[in-house]
């Protein structure tokens, strides 16, 4: 067996996963455990940092021992994180002052509404105090929108759905955090930079490009936090973590004892980011598809932004060796978490492994569509608002059918968000590099290519949000070059489908959506 190796720590929405490469990039072994998905009665969704932690903890120490190998031959450690999730805690107790709030939760809506109907009577009064309007008055209104102004500076539109807002609804929500937060008691950030402060007792308070790009607060042109949108939601840009390269050193750790000597922390990517790296998409116009809870599109944009006028928004990439890629990327709410809901909550499914069967046998005539629209509708459309939909039903619509408009429901909404992706990008899609728990499933691997007409990639492993992880970190250390991206092997699937037959389905699903916006 090789002598040193990598680990990566993949913490995403349902669990946390640690992942065991050897000096070829090559994986030897994997451990998870799930935590607590803490849901309210208004929806809210929270998740407990300390058992984030602990889990991690736990997780490393059993590949280790699973794997039987020495703690002491580990040269370093990567992180690949669920991103938009957020919290605050203690500078001096290290301790959260309440639970993070999720990405997917929307609790934080009023304080977007709020933020923005500040700015609007900022902008009205300015505008009564400057006197008459002209064509280039009402041009100057516009481009001084709340949500143009934050899309120029950040990439982003303004929603709950990213930290700015969730970090403001902690602090304005948890007895005395405002008033710590004033006298700078607080930090504050994402999974990651909680990660890497407890993995180093608090020596490193860090983020790296991609994750800190997805904050809202964050200019991914000038590359640095940004002091007036942080100043709308009551944020001091000196609270936020340093901003690193991806593949930097953010510090080290023995994880509580764990190792016998310090290991550097190397590679820092949110997960979709983790796993545009996981597959290769080093050059412009890749594209993957992450499928999890929800899902990640992402194609790469090099060193040059676009900004997105078809809704889905501008990020960064990485940075690596000092230069940032950017990205275009489309977020759905419920992909994998469709399955869940089937499983969990309708109860038609025992076993996510059955809708594959299902989906087969289903009556291929049915015209059935499901809109996912548990707490809104993410890229392309961004309604908040929105509810769920089942329609097209008939008196042979059954169980079969319902489980298979969940499962194309997934590929429908990723087709929305790479057609939106093309169009700014001025290019036609040729194929789509996929990764995920439910890229398992053939019948949604077959039906994404027929509905998108292009060739789906699936590969052989599956976790590769953890893979970029793990290959940034020994790739910034050395350990590995580009030759670690040659490792991976892929299923290929191609489209079946007729174009009159992919007209007359997008056609139904776009009737569909119309009917669930608010």
């Amino acid at each position: 067996m090789s002598e040193k190796y990598i680990i990566s720590v993949d913490q995403s929405t349902q669990g946390t996963k640690a992942l065991l490469f050897d000096e070829e990039g090559k994986l030897l072994g994997r451990e998870d455990l799930p935590h607590r998905q803490i849901v309210n009665d208004l929806g809210w969704v929270s998740h407990d940092p300390e058992e984030i932690y602990a889990n991690t903890v736990q997780v490393v120490r059993r590949l280790l021992q699973s794997t039987r190998v020495a703690p002491e031959h580990v040269a370093a450690l990567g992180i690949s994180n669920q991103r938009e999730t957020s919290l605050v805690w203690g500078k001096a107790t290290g301790r959260p002052v309440a639970d993070a709030v999720v990405w997917q939760c929307a609790r934080a809506t009023e304080v977007c509404d709020r933020v923005r109907a500040e700015w609007d009577k900022h902008v009205e009064n300015k505008t009564c105090l400057d006197g008459a309007e002209t064509i280039d008055d009402r041009d100057t209104k516009q481009a001084q929108s709340l949500d143009e102004q934050i899309r120029r500076k950040t990439g982003l539109t303004l929603s709950p759905y990213f930290p700015a807002a969730k970090l403001t609804w902690i602090l304005e929500n948890t007895e005395g955090a405002k008033e710590k937060a004033a006298r700078h008691e607080l930090c504050m950030g994402t999974i990651d930079t909680w990660l890497v402060w407890k993995m180093t007792d608090g020596a490193a308070y860090k983020t790296d490009y991609s994750n800190a790009s997805r904050t809202q607060l964050f200019n991914i042109f000038d590359l640095k936090w940004d002091a007036e949108i942080c100043s709308l939601f009551g944020i001091d840009p000196e609270d936020l973590p340093e901003v690193c390269d991806s593949d930097s050193l953010f510090g080290e750790t023995d994880l509580e004892g764990t190792f016998p000597h310090p290991i550097p922390i190397h590679g820092v990517l949110g997960d979709s980011h983790g796993a545009l790296f996981g597959q290769g998409c080093l050059e412009q116009g890749m594209i993957k598809a992450t499928y999890g809870t929800g899902s990640s599109i992402m194609m790469n944009i090099g060193e040059t932004s676009v900004l997105s006028t078809h809704g889905v928004v501008t990020s960064l990439a990485w940075g690596m060796n000092g230069k940032v890629n950017y990205v275009l990327e489309g977020n759905i709410n419920y992909t994998g978490a469709v399955i869940s809901w089937l499983k969990d909550e309708v109860g038609l499914i025992a076993s996510a492994g059955e809708t594959e069967g299902i989906s087969n046998a289903a009556l291929k005539e049915d015209n059935l569509y499901f809109i996912p629209a548990f707490t809104g509708l993410g890229a392309p459309y961004w309604d908040s608002a929105a509810t769920g939909l089942l329609t097209g039903i008939t008196r042979t619509t059954g169980k079969k059918e319902i489980v298979r408009a969940c499962v194309e429901c997934i590929a429908y909404q990723i087709r929305d968000v790479v057609d939106a992706m093309c169009a700014d990008a001025g290019m036609t899609l040729q194929e789509l590099r996929v990764d995920g728990g439910p890229t398992k499933n053939q019948y949604l691997m077959q039906f994404t290519s027929d509905i998108l007409d292009a060739k789906v990639l699936v590969p052989e492993a599956e976790e590769l949000s953890g893979i970029g992880a793990a290959y940034a970190a020994g790739i910034g250390m050395g350990f590995y070059d580009n030759r670690v991206f040659d490792r991976t092997r892929r299923k290929v699937y191609l489209s079946k489908m007729s174009e009159k037959m992919r007209e007359k389905k997008i056609a139904g699903w776009k009737d569909a959506v119309r009917k669930t916006l608010s």
